[in-house]
């Protein structure tokens, strides 16, 4: 596929200001549909009853996949140096933040 890096290739990613600088987010909305997964990026704050979504991100389920692989790789990597990071609150859950959306279930 043309898509598809060849062992060895590099890729030259530019990083423009404005995305340099960052978005902070402590809730991701994670939804699929057969075609694509979407997470929706946003903040909630104490006292703000709205959370507004600052960006989403749009990828194939192959991708998701090579996504999550990638953050358990991180995570790992993280902790052997930092320390295990700690959950907070009930896990079975999803955790605050990460809990899944039933493909019904609206966001407001």
């Amino acid at each position: 596929m043309a898509d598809q890096q060849q062992p060895g290739q590099q890729i030259n990613i530019e990083l423009g200001e404005k995305e340099a600088e960052g978005i902070y987010s402590n809730l991701a909305i994670i939804t699929h549909s057969p075609a694509e997964f979407v997470i929706d990026f946003t903040r909630v704050l104490p006292g703000v009853p709205k959370a507004k979504v600052h960006a989403r991100v749009v990828m194939t389920a192959q991708h998701a996949k090579l996504l999550l692989r990638a953050l358990e790789d991180n995570i790992n990597k993280y902790e052997l140096k930092f320390g295990e990071v700690k959950i907070h609150g009930d896990v079975a859950g999803g955790g605050f933040g990460f809990s899944p959306i039933m493909k019904d279930e609206k966001v407001h």
